[in-house]
């Protein structure tokens, strides 16, 4: 099954697939992103006396909190806010080990998601899953 922009095979050799344009306006996306949220996060840096202003957060500034909100979801009182934030940092970081062993799984076998879970059906129905190959001898 090919995917966007013609990709094939497993997630982790897809980024190089992709076309140089599209690239680029991947990581221009990426760049803006992380451009706006320093804006909002830290203090401009004042080179006369960098070693005071360099690294230093603004003081109304929560780690996290970059005031994109369109669906009204964070919490006003300060005690929810933060049960919310612990909930989505535990959701976060199971995803992330879910996302790991996803790619990890593809880098031992060479086979994306659903070839994986296609080959071990026909395992425990009892099919062989090498009858598709060929001839074996």
């Amino acid at each position: 099954v090919s995917g966007p922009f013609n990709t094939v095979g497993p997630a982790n050799d897809q980024l190089q697939q992709m076309p140089l344009p599209a690239f680029v306006l991947l990581t221009v996306g990426i760049a803006a992103a992380e451009l706006r949220r320093a804006q909002i996060g830290w203090v401009e840096p004042d080179f006369g006396s960098w070693y005071t202003t360099l690294f230093k957060l603004r003081d109304n500034y929560y780690p996290g909190d970059v005031g994109f909100d369109p669906l009204g979801l964070k919490p006003s009182d300060a005690k929810d806010f933060a049960d919310m934030q612990t909930r989505e940092l535990q959701n976060g970081r199971l995803a992330m080990l879910g996302v790991a062993g996803m790619c990890a799984q593809e880098l031992v076998n060479h086979r994306t998601i659903f070839e994986t879970i296609n080959f071990y059906q026909k395992v425990y129905n009892g099919a062989n899953p090498y009858d598709a190959c060929g001839d074996l001898t």
